[in-house]
């Protein structure tokens, strides 16, 4: 990775719900001859991604495995259940699994929980992406138990959705090839866990700029390191010595 004089830019991974447009905002005051790209691809693909060189940095969902990424784990979502706006799930202000017990309960190919058991009765089929679970439920075949923020990016005005208390959540991260730890990957690290533009993690520091060196007081003669003034032996004084008889 090079600058922008160079052509070639920061790529940035990101799965599907994760929003990182105010850590695009600081990178690009901060760095703004090093353009970013963002690179869109479905939460199972990322880490493929990562490892094939095919971008710099990522937001992950986790667990990843770490044999050749380094992780920063961020934050850990709000789960919630996606229902229509009639459902009766709709009057409460929040769920918990045994609430579910009775309803079918779709399970997109692409689900980032990890379950140990699945909630409620399995649907009819298992669609391949969150997207068209979202259009069945809305068709009324099932509801759907997603990360909060899949709900807000997968939104329809026929549905809502209400927080589940007891089930798996889902956490975000930044992962990055840990042979592939530049310069600019310390950057985006630094920007995303809040570092000011003044420190230096990742940087080479530039050198400091020399004092003039300052003069040393040159110490009178006959004058100790404590600043007093020492007699000096008259000439005119005899030495102690035996005398002679």
């Amino acid at each position: 990775m090079t600058d922008g004089e160079s052509g070639r830019t920061f790529r940035l991974a990101y799965a599907p719900g994760v929003t990182p447009a105010k850590w695009v905002n600081i990178w690009a005051e901060r760095l703004p001859d090093v353009p970013l790209t963002l690179v869109a691809v479905p939460a199972a693909e990322v880490v493929a991604l990562l490892r094939d060189g095919g971008a710099d940095a990522g937001f992950v969902r986790l667990p990843v495995e770490r044999d050749v990424l380094s992780v920063i784990p961020l934050y850990v979502e709000t789960t919630v259940v996606v229902v229509p706006k009639d459902h009766a799930v709709a009057a409460a202000d929040e769920v918990t699994l045994a609430d579910l017990a009775d309803d079918e309960i779709l399970h997109p190919l692409d689900d980032t929980l990890e379950w140990t058991a699945l909630p409620g009765l399995p649907a009819f089929t298992r669609p391949a992406t969150t997207g068209e679970a979202v259009e069945l439920v809305a068709s009324g075949a099932g509801l759907l138990v997603v990360p909060q923020s899949l709900a807000r990016l997968h939104h329809r005005r026929d549905l809502t959705y209400r927080p589940l208390l007891d089930a798996p959540q889902s956490q975000v991260g930044l992962a990055w090839p840990t042979d592939a730890t530049t310069d600019l990957v310390e950057e985006f690290i630094g920007i995303v866990r809040g570092r000011t533009v003044n420190s230096s993690r990742g940087r080479t520091p530039a050198p400091a700029a020399e004092k003039p060196a300052q003069r040393r007081k040159e110490r009178k003669p006959n004058q100790t390191s404590s600043g007093r003034r020492t007699a000096s032996p008259s000439p005119n004084r005899r030495r102690k010595g035996n005398r002679s008889r």
